[in-house]
């Protein structure tokens, strides 16, 4: 009896996270489905061309992909659990079991990472294309420690300088970073779900993401601040002293990292570390927050009033829409992101406590983006979802988790 009743109790922080969670995730659909309907209120003026009011109901490219997969994900897996289909229930059975040795793993990690490098290496040698590249390169000519501003991402822009320095390049860095981006995926997803065969899957979903592939090499957009911030979870586990130093590192080459760490505190929290870990990584986290909201403030008075950037409600809805454009490229997050949350929600019911830890981060990087274009001047490009694709993936790593490891969390 006290059994059961403890695991009633587990349940309703996964229910409060999959109903907060999936509520951020439908809205965001919303956009994707009917891609007008949010903002059906604005019309668009073209020059020469009457003004257009669109229909708020004209559906968008993927609303049949995403309403026909989620339809037949929910039905096979109605069917899975009435047992209607015994050879569907196998299937799943072996696939959620199956597992890679070391050797196997390591092996193929080694070959994912050669054809990556080698399909990608001729990047090295081509002019970037993008707006802001002249604006960087401009910087980074005349940027020294010394003569740096203190709301410069210095560590992007030193490790960038390092690599034309090192390498008479600036891509050769962002390159290397972003193969330690892969590698730090397995390595965190294998550490969290203790199984090479879900790192395995992970890592080739990133790296197949057209976010991922089209920001890789670059250097107006670099990725450092996603693999400091990555690093900062794995060295929760690993090396703990050392993942305040690395959120720091993350902050510093992107500040939108300090958005994250309201959900790297959730990930503290569910993490399987010792209790004494736990309270001085999120001490030490907190007071970063802290001293960020301090800088801000400090930033804003000297900027004029003080005052807080006023909310734009417009503004707010259209972050929201920016998930459904941005991403239009990367067909499995937008096929399979609802069904993940669903299948997030039965592991973590099942003990996977980071089943929770996936929801809040996908949500949260959604969230991020209708906050960040409501209280501030800033847009949303489609660099900044690479977060959510790197926890997409490891999302669906959870799912393949080792059963045992329910039993231990639970």
């Amino acid at each position: 009896m006290v059994k059961k009743n403890n695991l009633g109790t587990n349940n309703i922080i996964p229910l409060i996270v999959f109903l907060f969670s999936i509520s951020v995730v439908l809205i965001s659909f919303i956009t994707v489905v009917f891609p007008a309907l949010i903002l059906v209120s604005d019309t668009i003026i073209i020059p020469g061309i009457e003004p257009i009011i669109p229909d708020p109901f004209e559906t968008g490219v993927w609303s049949a992909g995403v309403i026909s997969s989620s339809l037949i994900i929910f039905s096979l897996l109605v069917l899975h659990h009435k047992k209607k289909i015994p050879k569907l229930s196998k299937l799943f059975e072996k696939v959620l079991s199956f597992e890679i040795s070391n050797k196997v793993s390591l092996i193929i990690m080694i070959v994912i990472l050669i054809i990556y490098i080698s399909i990608t290496a001729g990047e090295l040698a081509v002019q970037e294309n993008f707006e802001d590249y002249a604006g960087v390169k401009k910087r980074l000519d005349t940027w020294s420690i010394d003569t740096s501003t203190n709301f410069e991402p210095h560590v992007r822009y030193f490790l960038l300088s390092s690599s034309m320095v090192l390498f008479e390049s600036y891509k050769i860095i962002p390159f290397l970073a972003s193969i330690a981006l892969l590698i730090t995926t397995y390595l965190i997803t294998t550490k969290i779900t203790q199984k090479r065969f879900a790192g395995i899957v992970s890592t080739i979903i990133v790296l197949q993401s057209s976010v991922f592939l089209t920001y890789d090499t670059t250097v107006s957009y670099t990725n450092f601040w996603v693999l400091f911030y990555l690093i900062s979870l794995y060295l929760a586990y690993k090396f703990w002293p050392l993942t305040p130093v690395s959120i720091c590192l993350s902050i510093a080459s992107k500040a939108i990292t300090f958005m994250f760490l309201p959900m790297s505190i959730y990930f503290i929290l569910r993490s399987d570390i010792t209790r004494k870990k736990k309270l001085i990584i999120l001490g030490i986290t907190t007071g970063i927050i802290l001293a960020g909201v301090i800088a801000g403030t400090q930033m804003n008075v000297a900027a004029g009033t003080g005052e807080l950037s006023s909310f734009d409600a417009k503004d707010f809805q259209m972050g929201f829409t920016s998930f459904a454009y941005q991403l239009r490229l990367d067909g499995l997050v937008m096929l399979f992101t609802i069904p993940l949350m669903v299948g997030l929600f039965i592991v973590s019911r099942n003990g996977i406590k980071h089943g929770e830890s996936m929801m809040v981060f996908i949500s949260g990087i959604l969230l991020i983006s209708p906050i960040l274009t409501g209280f501030t001047p800033q847009t949303n490009q489609p660099y900044r979802f690479l977060p959510l694709i790197v926890f997409f993936a490891m999302g669906v790593g959870v799912l393949l988790s080792k059963k045992e490891l329910s039993k231990k969390q639970t």
